[in-house]
């Protein structure tokens, strides 16, 4: 047996001892294009940056903008201009005196402005309303493409660390078969042996491989939820701190979107609900209309003006009573669904806190038993190599390492998960 492959074969058994967790490159075509890494916070932003969905989203909030800009005009005069020209077969006139010209042309306007207009008033408040509604939708939209965006990011992660632990795994199953065959062709080993090892070494191989297009896969739909065009990978573990305390109260509800969405809503519902009666009020509007007319009339000079205050009564109008009902019972509607969000959010954060706690005393005992595994693997690789056992224990002792490790790798991701979900359920992401 040469000195070379038992250096190896140590060094490598070595590094599964230590569970390195740097990320393996996936192998390829050399001559391929350098594949674009972004960070976790990068990937969140360029995928809110670029999103279509919160585009459409920042639209409607100028929309209801403009809405209210529409609504506002209640408070400002309107200023209207009439010009006309009348042409009749001939003068009409008496005593030689003309009191109609058979063409004559007038020049007009009319300023009017709404002195007492509650329930266009009302409109203006209900449409400031909705430029909140819309801008907590805004805000709601962008914490489902952020979410989005992480777990794509995440999923990156998991297996760029499931290709690390399946290319360890069959680096070492390469060890063992070179091992394995040098023995056997000096005499000392079995051609059993030997076919095991093989055995391993192409069901790591396959892993490896399936693996690898796993990875591509996971990278494919990163590239997709930020836009990039091409594949990306992910350059960097995030630390996602969550706090160690509960938040006190009911406060924290305020910090997520959702919750803030539906109590606008149901602000803006209740408004509504509550201006019904102001379309029984009547409404005013003044008019000031100066008129020229060119040539005058006998009966009617060429300067004039008008002044008016016209009210306006409601006095019969059936449908305001189905209005006011129609209102009420969407308020209702707001709140019940506001209600179900509250309570959502609440079994969010219980379920998303009780979820790290499980998620971290799973990660610390699947270390403990990957490293019991590791050393187990390597005790029996010593006693194989002295003689002491069959490769048929080193075979179970390298499956029961590698899934003791996989289950590691599995438990980090789904603590990871946690975190951002209770991160998601305060309302502190993104």
């Amino acid at each position: 047996m040469s000195s070379r492959v038992l250096a190896a074969l140590f060094v490598l058994l070595s590094a599964r001892g230590a569970l390195a967790q740097e990320t393996v490159p996936p192998a390829g075509d050399p001559n391929a294009p350098a594949m674009e890494r972004v960070t976790f916070d990068e990937a969140v932003r360029r995928a809110l940056d670029r999103n279509p969905t919160v585009g459409e989203a920042a639209q409607a909030i100028l929309r209801a903008e403009a809405l209210l800009d529409d609504a506002r005009t209640v408070f400002h005069p309107s200023l209207d201009g009439v010009v006309g020209t009348t042409v009749i077969d001939a003068p009409r006139g008496f005593a030689g005196n003309i009191t109609q010209p058979r063409t004559q042309t007038s020049f007009g306007a009319a300023i009017s402005y709404p002195v007492f207009a509650p329930a266009r008033w009302a409109e203006k408040t209900q449409a400031a309303d909705q430029v909140g509604v819309a801008r907590f939708s805004a805000e709601d939209i962008r914490k489902q493409v952020g979410l989005a965006a992480a777990e794509a990011y995440l999923a990156v992660l998991n297996e760029q660390r499931q290709l690390g632990i399946a290319i360890r795994n069959r680096e070492t199953a390469a060890a063992l078969e070179e091992f394995a065959r040098i023995r056997l062709d000096a005499g000392q080993g079995s051609r059993l042996n030997h076919v095991r090892a093989a055995q391993e070494l192409a069901t790591g191989e396959a892993a490896v491989q399936a693996q690898l297009f796993r990875l591509r896969q996971a990278q494919e739909a990163l590239g997709v939820v930020i836009f990039a065009g091409a594949p990306v990978d992910a350059a960097d573990d995030p630390q996602l701190a969550v706090p160690a305390e509960p938040p006190a109260g009911d406060a924290w509800l305020l910090e997520r979107p959702d919750v803030r969405l539906s109590s606008a809503q149901l602000a803006a519902a209740d408004r509504v609900a509550g201006d019904v009666w102001k379309s029984w009020l009547p409404s005013a509007t003044a008019v000031f209309a100066p008129r020229y007319v060119t040539p005058a009339g006998f009966f009617e000079p060429a300067d004039t003006w008008r002044a008016a205050i016209e009210l306006r009564v409601p006095i019969y109008d059936n449908a305001l009573r189905a209005e006011k009902r129609l209102r009420v019972a969407e308020r209702e509607i707001f709140q019940l669904r506001l209600d179900a969000v509250k309570d959502r959010a609440r079994s969010d954060l219980r379920l998303a806190r009780e979820a790290v706690t499980a998620a971290e005393r799973v990660v610390e005992a699947s270390r403990q038993a990957a490293e019991n595994a590791a050393d187990a693997l390597r005790i029996t690789e010593i006693a194989y190599r002295a003689g002491a056992t069959t490769n048929i224990e080193v075979v179970q002792a390298q499956q029961a390492a590698r899934n003791s490790e996989l289950v590691f790798a599995l438990a980090e991701d789904r603590r990871r998960q946690a975190r951002l979900q209770l991160l998601v359920a305060l309302g502190q992401f993104p």
